[in-house]
């Protein structure tokens, strides 16, 4: 059997007034992440951890934000094709571990729904999808509220 790993990283600048996509649901805020697609942050971070273990490049190459075609696109969907590139070229997904650093809102109450819907689309079970959150203690862009980040990691097997 042969284990790939992979780390993905995503941000977004949070602007009042914008829907916010998160982990594939919308979460309640008065600020929401500005981006070409959805810009669901953590999906993202996860679609680059999982083209990266499967050395198939990044988010940008197979998904490019100078295409129409991306334009305020759900990013479950983007997830979805992700995972249909890495099982084309024989990888199953083991586990998918992930941080979003945001200062506010507090995600708490949303991480059982974000579980829930990652799962369901990349078709994996629930208790292969962690989720963490944290703050940066009020320092820098995400300390001040001006934006989000996402880390994830990921092992494939084959």
């Amino acid at each position: 059997m042969k284990f790939r790993v992979g780390f993905g990283f995503d941000v977004h600048p949070l602007i009042e007034g914008l829907p916010f996509t998160l982990g594939g649901i919308q979460v309640k805020h008065s600020k929401g992440a500005l981006g070409h697609s959805d810009a669901d942050t953590l999906i993202h971070a996860i679609c680059d951890a999982l083209l990266g273990a499967a050395n198939l490049g990044d988010i940008g190459q197979h998904f490019p934000d100078s295409s129409s075609e991306f334009k305020g696109i759900d990013s479950k969907i983007l997830l979805r094709r992700t995972v249909q590139l890495i099982r084309d070229k024989g990888y199953s997904i083991s586990n998918i571990d992930t941080t979003v650093c945001l200062q506010k809102p507090k995600i708490k109450q949303f991480i059982t729904g974000m579980k829930t819907t990652l799962a369901e689309v990349m078709e994996i079970p629930e208790d292969d999808v962690s989720i963490k959150a944290t703050t940066t203690e009020k320092l820098g862009f995400v300390g001040r509220e001006e934006g989000i980040a996402a880390y994830a990691i990921t092992l494939l097997t084959k």
